[in-house]
């Protein structure tokens, strides 16, 4: 069962990808989301000292936020399967390949909000805790029979302090950071698609 989900998110965000492809302004819009992909696996692999920080969260959220769903979803899939290349690619990637581009997914609609240096800390604080759970079930699916609600429990349980650590790490990355990324991007799009753009709040 859970291997026909880790396909179907991963078909999910091949979709997305094609998406980039195919859309208008597309040989930019691949070079952006390459861009921005490759500086968040860099910063993954550079905050490898510092248990489960991961930037490549924040940066996939502004991304999403910014330049749309497509965008978010690829740069948060490509930043998972490229980063891994250094840290290790296992069974486990494509779980971060869906989870991070469902964080892409869902900042998208909230663009607006997340323009906020507070509301997107408060976005990264939840998909800290989101990200690591879905990795849960992976590892939890992975006991095979044995598997059962209580023992779902004790791993999350016994990676909680981790769980806090990726969520601590994206709110101070997205008070620090997040404002002067949302500028450049949105800038970037309004020159790549003409499109209007809310005046960014702090």
């Amino acid at each position: 069962m859970f291997s026909v989900v880790a396909l179907a998110g991963v078909t999910a965000v091949l979709l997305g990808l094609v998406a980039v492809e195919t859309g208008p302004n597309r040989s930019r819009e691949i070079a952006l989301v390459a861009a921005l992909a490759a500086a968040a696996a860099g910063g993954r692999v550079l905050f490898t000292a510092i248990p489960n920080v991961q930037p490549v969260t924040i940066v996939v959220a502004v991304t999403g936020a910014a330049l749309g769903a497509r965008a978010g979803i690829a740069t948060g899939a490509a930043a998972a399967l490229v980063s891994n290349a250094f840290l290790g690619q296992g069974p486990w990637t494509p779980w971060q390949m869906l989870g991070w581009a469902l964080v892409g997914l869902t900042a998208a609609p909230l663009s607006r909000a997340l323009a906020n240096r507070w509301a997107l800390a408060a976005f990264g604080l939840v998909w800290g805790f989101l990200f690591d759970w879905l990795l849960d079930v992976w590892a939890w699916s992975s006991l095979g029979s044995s598997a059962g609600a209580t023992s779902f429990l004790a791993l999350a349980g016994g990676g909680f302090w981790f769980d806090v650590a990726h969520a601590a790490g994206n709110v101070v990355l997205a008070l620090a950071a997040g404002p002067v990324l949302f500028r450049t991007l949105r800038r970037y799009d309004r020159k790549l698609h003409g499109s209007f753009v809310p005046k960014e709040q702090t």
